[in-house]
């Protein structure tokens, strides 16, 4: 009966320092994602004021929005790198440097790139579909945003030799033309910091 009961209480305190210990690191993971977070925030503001945005039509493409989804999306997962592309894009639109076509444009990417890099494929490679949410991104500016904030329509003109004319076709080009170099950007950026055991270090 004593080796039982004294084997009870070995286990309990057993149990009782592993969960601390599970909350430590619990709390510094959190940490950690907030702090990459507050740099690459701090990153896209900066970079939105210089090298700066593309006036185009309504909009203000921004390649490093992608980029940095990219790098988000694997590092910290989808929903941590959805809050950045939030928070970047109400940055810029408060300090003039995007406007409201920045969230439907950038959220989506870094959710896609997070949950395909999450449930898919853990590679570096994933950053590469960041396109696939700005696409989904585009047909939502085009089909709901424009319409609820009365905005301009996207100029044809500069896409009249690949024969677009629709305003849903027109979004498109323009946010693949900064989602595509801006994903690929990324992926660069992520591979030379998986080189360096970087990556590995920054991912939560």
């Amino acid at each position: 009966m004593y080796k039982l009961i004294r084997g009870d209480q070995e286990a309990n305190l057993v149990t009782s320092n592993v969960h601390p210990q599970q909350k430590t690191a619990k709390g510094e993971a959190g940490v950690k994602k907030i702090a990459l977070l507050a740099i690459f925030i701090a990153l896209g503001v900066a970079l939105s004021i210089y090298p700066g945005s593309i006036p185009v039509g309504p909009t203000k493409v921004f390649p490093f929005q992608h980029m940095i989804n990219g790098i988000l999306g694997v590092a910290v997962g989808p929903w941590y790198a959805a809050a950045a592309a939030l928070a970047t894009g109400l940055l810029r639109i408060s300090i003039g440097t995007g406007t409201i076509f920045a969230l439907p444009g950038g959220i989506p990417g870094a959710l896609v790139v997070g949950l395909l890099h999450r449930y898919l494929h853990k590679s570096s490679w994933i950053s590469l579909t960041e396109p696939i949410g700005t696409g989904i991104g585009a047909l939502i500016s085009a089909s709901i945003v424009a319409p609820l904030t009365h905005a301009p329509p996207m100029p044809a003109a500069a896409w009249a030799w690949l024969g677009l004319t629709a305003q849903w076709q027109l979004f498109l080009a323009a946010f693949w033309a900064s989602s595509i170099p801006g994903a690929v950007l990324g992926f660069i950026v992520l591979v030379a910091l998986e080189k360096r055991g970087v990556l590995a270090k920054i991912t939560v």
